[in-house]
């Protein structure tokens, strides 16, 4: 499998030929289980749970507020409406694995005192 130019994304047709080759599959069965992913990722986000990809992240429907906006051409005021989106949350290990950095958390260490 050749690796993409310098500065340039992997290819989608890339990507499935990478998987088909390390699982010794076709690249069409590899599109296929990429497919079912996909829809399993698009229904299973709909929960208030989100769909997690173990070790990547978490793919999470929210709401959005209604809020008051600025047109910057004119300057005038106006009002966005509510509405859903679509976030991801990438998680721990995959920041560690890219920044190549430990990462904060964002939860306190108590130390106990041995006695």
């Amino acid at each position: 499998m050749s690796k993409p130019k310098e500065g340039k994304s992997m290819s989608k047709k890339a990507f499935f030929q990478h998987f088909a080759d390390k699982f010794s599959m076709k690249r069409k069965e590899a599109e296929a289980i990429f497919d079912e992913f996909n829809q399993l990722a698009y229904s299973e986000c709909k929960n208030p749970k989100g769909f997690v990809i173990p070790g990547l992240g978490k793919l999470l429907l929210r709401d959005r507020k209604a809020r008051m906006g600025r047109n910057p051409k004119t300057g005038e005021s106006i009002k966005i409406p509510a509405k859903k989106v679509l976030k991801f949350r990438i998680s721990k290990a995959a920041k560690v694995a890219v920044l190549g950095a430990t990462v904060k958390s964002k939860k306190k260490v108590v130390k106990k005192n041995k006695k």
